[in-house]
C-alpha cells in the first residue's frame, strides 16, 4: 500500500479526510461519517513508510523536533492535499484533508445569497467562525474568488498551508506559505501590510498581535479576511476581548464598532439530498447600527438579541438558519434541533410562533 493510492481512493470515493493510525486501517470520512478501509491493521513501520516519504528533510527535522507537521500536496491527476502528520503514542500518525479541484461557486456550496454581500466591501473586517472541518476556508475561498472575477484588487493570502490554488482573473492574487514562501506568521503579517495589498486573508485568529494587525490594517483601508474558533457570531466579541488585557477592551471595542463587518459562524450537516450529503448552515451578523452601539457600549449580552430580531440587513441567526433550513426541506428536524442553541424556540419557530419583547406572538 502506497500513500498516492490512498490519496486516489480518497478521490474515487469522495473522502473529505484520511485518518492513518497505528492498529486500525486506512480511515475515510466519507459524508460526515468514519469509513474504515476492508484492509489489515497497520503498524508502526507501515505507517512510518506511508508517511515519511511525504516529508522533506526540513519537514522531518520539524516532525521530530516539534511533534507534528502541517504541509499541503499535490498528485498530479489527483488533486490536492492538506496534510498533518504527528506523533501519538510513539508511533506516526496522520490526518489528511482533500482540497476540491476547484474553488466552488456560492450556489455550488449551498451558501446563503448574504454571503456574496462580503464580497462587496472595499474595506473593513470579516470574520469566519466554526469548529475545524466546518468548511471555513472554502467559504472564504469562494468570497475570495468572488472578489477576483469581479475586481481589479490585489489579494494577498497567508497560509499554513495553502489548501486552494488561485487563478488571476481581473484581481492579482498572492498566495503566501508559512515555512515555505516566509518563515514565521508574524513575519508574514508585518510584510504583508508593505505589499500594497487591497486584500487580505490572514488565517487564523488566534492571539491579540494577529487580531491588532487585522484591526490595524482594516482602520487603513485594507478588506481583511480571518478565521476565529467560536461557538456562534454573538459570542465572537467576547472571544477576540478574551486575547487582550482588560485595560485595551475599550480601544478593542472601538476598533471593532468601526471596522468589523461582519462575523459569520458556520457549521455543516447532514442535507436530505443524497447528492448533495451534506449542507452549510450560516449563521451571518452583519454590525448593524444597534449592534455596533451594543459593542461600543459592552452590552455583549444584548448582542444576540439583535441579531435575532435584524430582518433589515441579512442577519440571521442558527434558529432562523435552521428553520428555514427545515422549510426548504435540505435538513430533517432532528438534525436541526440536534445542533440549535435554543430547540424550544426552534420548535415554536418551525410551527410559525415567534417571540417578540412583549411575548409569544
Amino acid at each position: 500500500m502506497k500513500i498516492h493510492e490512498l490519496f486516489q481512493a480518497m478521490a474515487k470515493h469522495n473522502a473529505s479526510d484520511l485518518h492513518i493510525k497505528v492498529g486500525e486501517p486506512p480511515i475515510f470520512r466519507i459524508s460526515g461519517e468514519l469509513v474504515r478501509m476492508k484492509s489489515a491493521p497497520l503498524t508502526a513501520e507501515d505507517t512510518d513508510q506511508l508517511l515519511r516519504g511525504l516529508l522533506s528533510d526540513k519537514q522531518k527535522a520539524n516532525l521530530d523536533a516539534r511533534g507534528y507537521e502541517d504541509f499541503s500536496q499535490s498528485v498530479e491527476g489527483t488533486g490536492r492535499f492538506r496534510c498533518n502528520v504527528f506523533r501519538s503514542c510513539g508511533a506516526l500518525s496522520a490526518a489528511v484533508r482533500r482540497v476540491r479541484p476547484r474553488i466552488p461557486s456560492y450556489e455550488e456550496l449551498s451558501l446563503p445569497p448574504a454571503v456574496g454581500k462580503c464580497a462587496l466591501y472595499e474595506q473593513g473586517l470579516v470574520l469566519m467562525g466554526g469548529i475545524t472541518g466546518s468548511g471555513k476556508s472554502t467559504t472564504i475561498a469562494a468570497i475570495l474568488n468572488d472578489i477576483n472575477a469581479k475586481r481589479r484588487a490585489h489579494i494577498i493570502t497567508i497560509e499554513d498551508p495553502i489548501e486552494y490554488q488561485f487563478i488571476n482573473d481581473k484581481s492579482l492574487i498572492n498566495q503566501r506559505e508559512i515555512g515555505l514562501d516566509v518563515v514565521n506568521f508574524a513575519e508574514a503579517l508585518r510584510s504583508a501590510v508593505r505589499e500594497d495589498p487591497d486584500v487580505m486573508l490572514l488565517g487564523e485568529m488566534r492571539d491579540a498581535e494577529t487580531f491588532e494587525t487585522a484591526l490595524t490594517a482594516a482602520e487603513t483601508g485594507h478588506l481583511v479576511f480571518g478565521t476565529i474558533h467560536s461557538s456562534g457570531a454573538a459570542q465572537t466579541i467576547g472571544r477576540i476581548l478574551d486575547l487582550f488585557q482588560p485595560n485595551k477592551h475599550e480601544q478593542i471595542r472601538t476598533s471593532l464598532a468601526f471596522n468589523l463587518r461582519c462575523v459569520m459562524n458556520q457549521k455543516l450537516l447532514a442535507s436530505t439530498d443524497k447528492a448533495k450529503p451534506q449542507i452549510p448552515a450560516v449563521e451571518m451578523m452583519f454590525i448593524t447600527p444597534i449592534i455596533k452601539k451594543l459593542i461600543l457600549e459592552g452590552e455583549d449580552a444584548k448582542v444576540a438579541e439583535a441579531l435575532a430580531k435584524d430582518v433589515e440587513n441579512g442577519c440571521e441567526n442558527y434558529n432562523k438558519v435552521l428553520a428555514r433550513l427545515y422549510r426548504e426541506k435540505k435538513i430533517t428536524m432532528e438534525t436541526a434541533l440536534a445542533i440549535a442553541p435554543n430547540p424550544e424556540e426552534l420548535k415554536m419557530s418551525m410551527r410559525g410562533i415567534t417571540i417578540s419583547d412583549g411575548g409569544i406572538v
